[in-house]
């Protein structure tokens, strides 16, 4: 199980799945609010609560969580860092990215069998996350470490195998599973383009224009312009699971093909990026318009504010602009009394711990509106302190019939502990777009982490609606069927 090969195992001197007292952390705010303040107290719980001092991140908003600068959830804080200091330039964050430097990880000579034991997306993760720290800093240290990075998946041995060799396996060989994730391949086109910006190498071009067309081969949903995120090769044939929409791989999908326009000149990456960003906008939405971010924690938002924010501001998409306005008000509901946000931009504020997996979109998405509207006025009342509880155990089959505008359903992430076990998930007869539906059983932490927000989901009007479950089809990646809601919120 992934979250074995970070060392996050449960913290019993905490308790498991008990959350304990924040570090110090912002006033919460009340009343109305503005975008600008809301993009600074982002910052704010960045540095406060997530940033644990000496070039590491804390994985949870507790002081007790572990620390790490390595893998995609704690990347995902210094990516939400290096989009602060693109807009804003604060000069607290500077420092910051130098101590982050010393502490990445030094990749050595490339993966190679039968020696090789890494995951192939580890190092892609954190080869953005060191160029972006020598965006920020100008050392050669992370410029170096991020080539290194890069280097030791796109020359190893160990995962360009299978049936489908110019899409990588994520584990040596592809081990049990046989899974091929776009984590490993997105997030490689995005660290060859941004290399080649930084050092000019060719290389880095060819490379990332030849993945790009792989991953649009293999990872490219036949109906809609977006990309699911598994393929299962087996040696002999290569089998996508249908309509695992992460907004990671979409994003990296996104803001690699603006860059590709941008150092080819060829209007296709464009449009394709575009076609991408819109199917996002309209596809993975709620009944009210907002983001829907239906993967447990295995998947991060960053990205995808990221590569709107560039549609917005580098190609002049209007609708990526209202995406991230539309987004960024929602999302003050969701944000908790330390500065945490919930994992749906669209649901009650965490009332237990509170991930870097999870909240690295909400202040990702504050961030990207603070540049683009700063005196927005908007609400800072979280609209769920109104909601009406029902406590209620309700299982893989079960129905939930209600009158209200919005609904959030909680329930114990990582129950049980921390992979397998999905449920489908149907919204007035009808499942949602992105079949994940709710993957209770995977928590990146390590951790069962009771009074989780599993889904939620909010209309424009009231109404009366029904939600209902149906088992999970089972596959290699996350396992067969499982759900355990324990109660909901409802907001009339």
């Amino acid at each position: 199980m992934r979250y074995l090969r970070a060392g996050l195992f449960c913290v019993l001197a905490a308790g498991c799945g008990v959350p304990a007292l924040a570090v110090a952390a912002p006033a919460r705010m009340g009343g109305e609010t503005t975008f600008a303040a809301a993009g600074r107290l982002a910052l704010s719980t960045l540095l406060d609560v997530y940033y644990a001092r000496d070039g590491l991140w804390r994985q949870c908003d507790s002081s007790t969580c572990p620390q790490a600068n390595s893998d995609w959830g704690v990347d995902a804080m210094t990516y939400s860092l290096y989009l602060r200091w693109e807009v804003a330039h604060d000069a607290s964050i500077s420092p910051v990215m130098s101590a982050l430097v010393s502490t990445s990880p030094s990749y050595a000579t490339p993966c190679s069998l039968p020696s090789c034991r890494s995951w192939s997306d580890v190092p892609e993760w954190d080869a953005i996350a060191d160029v972006r720290e020598y965006e920020v800093t100008g050392d050669a240290d992370a410029l170096a470490k991020a080539e290194a990075a890069f280097g030791y998946v796109e020359d190893s041995d160990a995962f360009a195998l299978g049936a489908c060799p110019e899409i990588r396996y994520q584990q040596p060989s592809g081990e049990i599973n046989h899974l091929k994730t776009l984590e490993t391949d997105g997030n490689a086109i995005k660290a060859a383009v941004l290399l080649y910006q930084a050092t000019g190498g060719a290389s880095y071009l060819r490379s990332a224009i030849g993945r790009y067309a792989a991953v649009r081969s293999h990872f490219l949903d036949p109906r809609v312009p977006l990309y699911t995120v598994y393929v299962f090769d087996n040696g002999t044939t290569c089998t996508p699971v249908p309509h695992r929409f992460f907004a990671s791989v979409n994003g990296d999908m996104i803001w690699s093909g603006l860059e590709l326009f941008r150092v080819t000149g060829r209007r296709g990456y464009l449009e394709q990026a575009l076609e991408t960003a819109r199917a996002m906008a309209s596809h993975l939405s709620d009944g009210a318009g907002v983001f829907a971010d239906l993967q447990a924690e295995n998947d991060i938002v960053e990205p995808l504010v990221e590569a709107m924010y560039a549609l917005a501001t580098e190609a002049g998409a209007s609708f990526a602009r209202s995406w991230i306005l539309t987004n960024a008000a929602a999302a003050i509901s969701a944000r908790g009394t330390d500065g945490a946000f919930g994992r749906f931009f669209d649901g009650p504020p965490p009332q237990t711990t509170a991930t870097a997996w999870q909240t690295n979109g909400g202040l990702a998405i504050e961030i990207a509106a603070a540049a683009l509207a700063p005196g927005q006025v908007i609400p800072a009342r979280s609209r769920w302190a109104f909601a009406h509880r029902t406590s209620r155990s309700v299982g893989p089959i079960g129905t939930i019939s209600f009158n209200g505008s919005a609904i959030a359903l909680l329930g114990t992430l990582g129950e049980p502990c921390c992979e397998a076990g999905h449920a489908r998930v149907l919204i007035d007869g009808r499942e949602t777009f992105d079949e994940t539906g709710i993957w209770q059983g995977k928590s990146s932490l390590g951790r069962a982490i009771p009074g989780s927000v599993l889904f939620a989901w909010r209309w424009t009007r009231a109404g009366p609606h029904t939600i209902s479950f149906a088992p999970g089809v089972r596959n290699d990646k996350e396992g067969g069927s499982f759900l355990h809601i324990r109660a909901y919120l409802v907001l009339r």
